[in-house]
């Protein structure tokens, strides 16, 4: 039997028997190989893409800020030490925004999330402060009208400067030496990977601010009041006149807090009733218009200023226009 069964397949043709051979070492070879799988495609988030933009816009044009503060001896005073830190700040704050995006897609770890959220918190934190800085100078400054231009307001301006910006960076380093949520998720906040504690306390330092700079606004506008009532009887002004001057005045204060409290509000109250549960679109909508405010703080307080137009003209133009040469200042300008 098994000399005919050698008999048959020796009788098979050489070349089925090597087709079949061919097939058998090429499954056994398949079957060696492990099967590489396609890569996953990278999915960027919208909201992400959104943010990112958003912070290319604010480093632009903050930029522009602390390089005119920064390149004009003459801008040296109290108030423009003070809208360059918020311009400073607002930079970093961009820059951050950025950086968080790049790092997102292409470098992700638990050392980048942290250093990327400390330089988040520690910007915004110095911007926020720059503005309740900006709002006590604007204070004094008509308060004590007479003594505002002395060596004391330059110091107390340096010393304000040291505080905010050392209060910022201790906020920003606070994830990175430990206060974090990489180990324990669910002590996590609307924004990972700061913990609920931390993001707390931020908002209610926030509230505080926010509480301080209206008092401080109501007070600008009472004096403002005053000063352009007292005008108004030296010049023999209409009262129509007087009436326009400070309804000028206060409703550039309303915009100034509006605008501030319309761009924070939002995210500070979500970050206090929400944590990680919550879906994180409502995150990305609160969190958007917040950098929004860092967009509206050049145009509010650099590019509204006289000296500051007059040096960006210089510098675009070469030239001052004479309606920006002959502006007198009023009351109505705070």
């Amino acid at each position: 039997m098994n000399e005919d069964l050698k008999g048959n397949v020796s009788r098979l043709p050489r070349d089925y028997l090597d087709a079949r051979a061919a097939e058998n070492v090429s499954a056994a070879a398949s079957s060696q190989v492990p099967v590489v799988e396609p890569e996953p495609e990278l999915v960027v988030n919208p909201w992400d893409i959104v943010l990112c933009t958003s912070g290319t816009l604010i480093s632009c044009e903050n930029a522009i800020v602390v390089l005119i503060i920064f390149h004009n001896p003459s801008l040296r005073a109290p108030m423009f030490l003070l809208i360059g830190s918020l311009a400073l700040a607002d930079l970093l704050a961009g820059i951050g925004l950025i950086i968080n995006f790049v790092f997102a897609y292409l470098l992700q770890s638990e050392a980048t999330k942290l250093v990327t959220i400390g330089l988040i918190v520690a910007s915004f934190s110095a911007s926020v402060c720059s503005l309740l800085a900006i709002t006590v100078d604007r204070y004094l400054s008509l308060y004590y009208a007479l003594t505002y231009h002395s060596e004391r307001t330059v110091t107390f301006t340096y010393v304000m400067l040291i505080m905010l910006w050392g209060t910022s960076i201790c906020l920003g380093l606070l994830p990175i030496l430990g206060w974090n949520c990489l180990r324990d998720e669910s002590t996590c906040s609307v924004v990972r990977p700061l913990t609920k504690n931390n993001a707390a306390i931020l908002s209610i330092s926030f509230l505080f601010m926010f509480a301080l700079m209206l008092q401080l606004y109501i007070q600008i506008c009472k004096i403002v009041m005053r000063h352009a009532h007292q005008i108004a009887l030296q010049h023999h002004f209409l009262a129509t006149s007087h009436y326009v001057t400070t309804r000028k005045g206060v409703s550039t204060l309303a915009i100034i807090l509006g605008t501030f409290a319309a761009c924070w509000m939002p995210f500070t109250l979500y970050s206090l009733i929400a944590d990680y549960t919550y879906p994180s679109i409502y995150t990305y909508a609160t969190l958007l218009p917040a950098t929004y405010n860092s967009i509206i703080n050049p145009v509010i307080y650099a590019f509204r200023n006289q000296e500051i137009q007059k040096a960006l003209c210089l510098i675009c133009c070469g030239c001052v226009p004479s309606s920006l040469s002959q502006r007198a200042r009023s009351p109505s300008d705070v």
